[in-house]
């Protein structure tokens, strides 16, 4: 394994002195490390460079068939793996709550390369919190202009870097730290997928399980080359209003959707428990929230908990309380300004979208789910296992995790029903496979599996 490199070692030294909560002074310069020029290469139908495969986070990939499900191979690696592995030709990367981003082959599984971005936060330092220790959470963001690969790491002592590693080698280019702009950075988490988009690094804060301390959710944006100001977005909300969603944003029609849970106001009405659109200057383009608001707000019943999912014009949007809403991507709609309502359940991560069918991430089981053209929903099927990971469509299945159970599933994409499955182990909370060729990459509490899918 890669020692730490210096360049993040010094980014550690200037990130503790300046201590949680402090947010006033300039921002440190970002570093960046000399190394051959990259020229950007197109990336191939086979590559899975973001969360969800692209920016709309359809979750689609062009695979074989299912056939019989059986492990082609285990990496065990220092630490799990909360993030959805990428793959970008014969590298599957993988990033740990220890702080380590690894490329593995994805033939057989060894390391390519390895890099350790520094010491993780332990549990025993955070106010509160469910993942211990506490490294990288997010999924990374592949930029195919700079050949970089994005992750946001938590170090020790509670600071946030964001570096850019070269895909090739596991040098860290790029790094710099990427605080969020309000509050205590000890009590921010960064569980969103990362996004990069037309040379910019977009990456969402949210608060810790148990919802404590002073976090106030946030996008921060830094430049792929990593020169230049910081773009920064805060709900305007008190405290909370966190966006945590493991899907991050979904893109389209020049915005970015993101989800946001509940704030702490249950009178003055703050944008939280939303959905809203930012521009790419982070910029508050649109929103819409329910009329239930504030009483999701008292109740931790946020829409905070699912991504946003763009369908044709619409965009739905599901959450704690299990109602789910489809909007005018155009216009959101402000407070109660939905197409349609229907309750159909409670959703956690990222969906699915093929042509106007939405595969939501339901706690008791994926959801097959029509959209209309004037934005009424019809629930098509329902999984008969436990599904509630995150689904992902490729070959004519829908494949979704139990995430107790541990067993990845290929559902029929017409129908729901079970045609292959396989356990895998023990899996973090909201785990969704990456489908690449003949293969599912899953990233498990101490590694990845790669199931071998026909």
């Amino acid at each position: 394994m890669r020692r730490i490199s210096l360049l993040v070692a010094a980014l550690i030294v200037v990130a503790a002195c300046h201590p949680a909560g402090d947010q006033g002074g300039a921002e440190p310069p970002a570093t960046i490390q000399d190394r051959p020029s990259h020229v950007p290469t197109a990336l191939q139908a086979t590559d899975w460079p973001t969360y969800h495969h692209d920016n709309a986070r359809t979750g689609v990939a062009e695979v074989p068939p299912p056939g019989e499900l059986s492990q082609a191979w285990t990496a065990n690696l220092d630490g799990a793996v909360y993030g959805q592995p990428l793959v970008i030709g014969d590298h599957v990367i993988a990033a740990t709550e220890n702080d380590t981003v690894y490329a593995l082959a994805a033939t057989d599984g060894h390391v390519l390369w390895s890099q350790h971005l520094g010491s993780p936060q332990p549990r025993s330092g955070l106010p509160c919190g469910n993942i211990d220790p506490l490294g990288i959470t997010g999924t990374a963001a592949y930029d195919p202009a700079t050949g970089l690969v994005f992750v946001l790491a938590e170090l020790d002592g509670g600071a946030h870097v964001l570096a850019g590693l070269d895909l090739d080698t596991g040098l860290v280019a790029l790094s710099r730290p990427l605080e969020p702009p309000l509050g205590d950075r000890i009590a921010h988490q960064q569980r969103a997928a990362l996004t990069v988009l037309d040379g910019w690094v977009y990456v969402a804060y949210g608060g810790l399980a148990g919802d404590c301390a002073n976090y106030v959710g946030s996008v921060v944006a830094a430049p792929t080359t990593g020169l230049g100001p910081l773009r920064t977005y805060s709900v305007p909300t008190p405290r909370e209003g966190a966006i945590w969603s493991p899907g991050g944003a979904a893109v389209g029609g020049g915005k970015l959707y993101y989800p946001v849970g509940n704030g702490e106001s249950t009178s003055d009405y703050d944008h939280s428990d939303s959905v809203l659109a930012l521009t790419p200057e982070l910029t508050l383009a649109d929103s819409f929230s329910p009329t239930t608001w504030a009483e999701d707000n008292d109740n931790d019943l946020d829409l905070g908990s699912m991504s946003p999912a763009i369908v044709g014009t619409h965009v739905v949007a599901d959450g704690k309380r299990g109602v789910a809403y489809v909007l005018d991507a155009q216009h959101l709609g402000g407070i109660g300004g939905e197409i349609s309502q229907q309750e159909i359940c409670a959703a956690y991560g990222g969906s699915a979208v093929v042509g106007s069918t939405v595969y939501l991430p339901c706690k008791d089981g994926t959801r097959a789910v029509d959209v209309s053209d004037s934005g009424q929903l019809t629930v098509r099927w329902k999984a008969p296992v436990p599904t509630d990971g995150p689904p992902v469509v490729g070959g004519g299945a829908v494949w979704a995790i139990g995430i107790g159970s541990g067993v990845l599933y290929a559902l029929d994409q017409g129908t729901g029903a079970v045609r292959s499955q396989l356990s895998l182990g023990r899996v973090p909370h909201f785990a969704s496979p990456t489908l690449a060729g003949n293969h599912a990459y899953v990233g498990t509490m101490s590694g990845v599996v790669a199931v071998r899918t026909s």
